[in-house]
């Protein structure tokens, strides 16, 4: 019985338009993990802005990286990109289930100088090896220094890839089994999915899949 081909649509990145296409691949490569990245300017004023272009990188040493990208409609760049850039220093910041809609608030484009702690209802937790605030609602928080800024390219929605190390980790303990590991559920993790969509990392939604065994 021949097998039947399946036909499927082809796409150009420089024929579609940055909205579309950015449209299809957040659709597509999903769920994201979410950096809530706190800073501060050369001023001392704080900063929060959630990213979704995140993720581990290393271990040895601990390497966190994001992207806080051009903006694509008016080629602007993030005020996390900003102050990146004069104090080398952030806060990663994880997002669960209980924080998401108070993310959603200090996603919104407020103008430089604003304080989205206090516009999103959030706690500024002092830290102890960087000047950023940490978030006190995160169950988990990564204290990190910058070490690299590496940009992409000047053109609308360009990357801009920090690469960040990890000095200190705070973890809530009411999060971990009782191996000292952290638990799915209880820390209840969102992840990005396209559009205005979420994933909720627990409960029926997590499996565990075991290794196969090498024979």
């Amino acid at each position: 019985m021949e097998k039947t081909i399946k036909e499927y649509l082809h796409y150009d990145p420089k024929e579609l338009g940055i909205p579309k296409f950015q449209g299809l691949v957040s659709g597509s490569i999903a769920p994201r993990p979410i950096a809530f990245a706190s800073t501060i300017d050369m001023d001392g004023k704080p900063n929060l802005a959630p990213f979704s272009f995140f993720n581990a990188f290393g271990m040895n040493p601990p390497i966190l990286v994001f992207s806080p990208a051009r903006s694509g409609r008016d080629n602007t760049t993030k005020h996390t990109y900003d102050n990146v850039k004069v104090v080398a220093e952030v806060v990663i910041n994880v997002v669960n289930f209980e924080m998401v809609e108070k993310m959603n608030v200090a996603s919104t484009e407020f103008p430089k100088g604003v304080n989205e702690f206090e516009k999103a209802g959030f706690t500024m937790q002092k830290s102890e090896m960087v000047r950023p605030f940490r978030v006190q609602e995160s169950p988990v928080q990564f204290e990190c220094k910058v070490l690299q800024v590496i940009e992409t390219g000047t053109m609308h929605g360009a990357g801009n890839l920090v690469i960040c190390e990890i000095l200190k980790m705070h973890v809530d303990p009411d999060i971990l089994d009782e191996s000292g590991n952290i638990d799915p559920h209880k820390i209840d993790l969102v992840g990005r999915l396209g559009g205005n969509y979420y994933v909720r990392a627990s409960g029926s939604a997590v499996f565990e899949v075991k290794k196969p065994k090498q024979k």
